[in-house]
């Protein structure tokens, strides 16, 4: 089968396409023949051996696919790796069969993406109606998504940030009441002038970086900063108890795979999500649909903030 392998670290010229045999599930894995695999920016991260958990080499990319099962049945579904390929193996448990009405591109927005918005805002943020709320790059695949969950949510002002006049247009398009400028500097003035002369209530930031400084910075009295990501690969400053309890901030951090481990926690958002896209309400942004042979110019596009929303490969092509 075709497939992208990596046998050396380093960025996306690391990413080759070759043949390789055709995995054989073991007692208790379900073999998924792949219609899509999802890129994730977490994917740049793992070629470069730099993520939270590490990487033996060689080993083929991919954490999300959306395909077919041995007896017919599609599914969008988790891998722990494995999914740049025409198969890719996952297990029961984490794998989600698709309605009728959610198209392959918006399951593998929603598994990834979209299960980590839900769990920012209701798990580790506890939105509560009303509360302001400060997406970091709003036009992205979490960002879009989280935009709209906020909206739907009852926020009661949302704020995104984007790199390009384009993103901040779609951020808006999709709920934001504002779109300010990424760049770190001047970041916490313009926060606060787009919440109306106030700090906002949470964050959700996935830059790292001044842009954590900033966005810590600008959160209100019982505000929470939730960091999921560091897109800049900057550490940033350290963060002082005293600068938590001067305004009784709180800092969490969310990584998606601690809820693979409990899966009535992927269940519980995967349906919600599946019925918001079917009845309209949600509407993942597809940023790219790449054939397996441009990979390395898929990883070069999502690394230099080129794309919004979700991008897909086709192991077909």
């Amino acid at each position: 089968m075709r497939a992208v392998q990596v046998t050396e670290f380093g960025g996306p010229e690391v990413l080759k396409v070759v043949d390789l045999p055709k995995p054989v599930p073991a007692q208790g894995q379900l073999l998924v023949r792949v219609d899509r695999a999802g890129i994730n920016y977490a994917d740049t991260h793992q070629a470069e051996n730099s993520y939270l958990s590490q990487q033996s080499l060689p080993f083929v990319p991919g954490g999300e696919v959306v395909g077919h099962t041995e007896d017919g049945r599609r599914v969008v579904a988790l891998t722990t790796g494995g999914g740049y390929a025409e198969y890719a193996l996952t297990v029961p448990q984490l794998a989600f069969d698709v309605p009728e009405a959610v198209s392959d591109a918006d399951a593998l927005a929603l598994i990834v993406q979209g299960a980590t918005a839900w769990h920012l805002l209701k798990t580790s943020a506890r939105l509560v109606a009303g509360e302001s709320v400060l997406v970091i790059s709003a036009a992205g695949g979490v960002g879009s998504l989280a935009v709209q969950l906020a909206k739907l949510w009852g926020a009661g002002r949302v704020i995104g940030t984007a790199s390009t006049q384009d993103k901040r247009d779609l951020a808006v398009s999709l709920g934001a009441d504002v779109a300010i400028d990424a760049e770190p500097e001047g970041l916490v003035e313009r926060i606060i002038e787009a919440n109306n002369g106030s700090r906002v209530d949470i964050v959700l930031e996935m830059t790292g970086g001044e842009v954590f400084d900033a966005s810590l910075s600008a959160l209100a009295s019982f505000g929470r900063l939730v960091a999921y990501g560091a897109a800049s690969r900057e550490t940033g400053s350290p963060v002082s108890p005293s600068k938590l309890m001067a305004h009784s901030k709180s800092v969490a951090g969310f990584w998606l795979q601690d809820c693979f481990r409990r899966p009535q926690m992927m269940r519980e958002a995967m349906a919600d999500l599946f019925d918001l896209v079917a009845a309209g309400d949600l509407k993942p942004q597809l940023g790219g649909d790449y054939p397996l042979s441009e990979v390395v110019q898929a990883h070069l596009d999502i690394r230099s903030r080129k794309t919004a929303g979700k991008l897909i490969l086709d192991p077909t092509r």
